[in-house]
């Protein structure tokens, strides 16, 4: 009886489909540009970005080219913070004939004290232009300090 009662729970409980093959790509570009941005690799980071990015962060304000935005991550980031996106938050949306939308959210940890204690919201417009992917416009916004438990389960990773 207990073996037909675990089967059911286990065939009840919902599995995650396969992310697609443009989740997948979208998801190893992200993995790939904040590791250049966690190391301060800021020629490789900035070769993700158009050279007229639009960048609107919400407590930054507005910046509309690469460089601009690379000069406030080597004055602002380098060697003060870590980026983690937050797994269950990450989705992609195509956009027919140009590229993708990502989106999620992610913590910002102090490499001073190893504490993450910044959650915000972001969304990125990648473009695909002869094989190679962009992002074409940021919005990073909804920045807000990680509650307690938010805290917690970042040091537990």
């Amino acid at each position: 009886m207990i073996a037909i009662a675990v089967a059911a729970a286990l065939l009840a409980t919902p599995v995650p489909p396969p992310a697609d093959p443009l989740t997948t790509e979208i998801g190893a570009l992200d993995a790939k540009m904040f590791d250049a941005y966690n190391r301060c690799d800021l020629p490789t980071f900035s070769g993700y970005f158009d050279p007229k990015v639009a960048f609107y962060h919400d407590t930054g304000g507005a910046t509309f080219e690469r460089d601009a935005m690379v000069d406030g991550v080597r004055k602002y980031i380098c060697g003060k913070v870590k980026r983690e996106l937050i797994p269950a938050t990450f989705r992609v949306y195509p956009i027919k004939d140009y590229g993708a939308i990502e989106e999620g959210e992610h913590r910002f940890c102090d490499l001073a004290t190893g504490r993450c204690e910044g959650i915000a919201k972001f969304v990125m417009v990648w473009a695909k232009q002869d094989g190679a992917w962009r992002i074409t416009s940021v919005l990073s916004y909804g920045h807000r300090a990680a509650t307690a438990a938010e805290q917690r389960s970042a040091a537990v990773r």
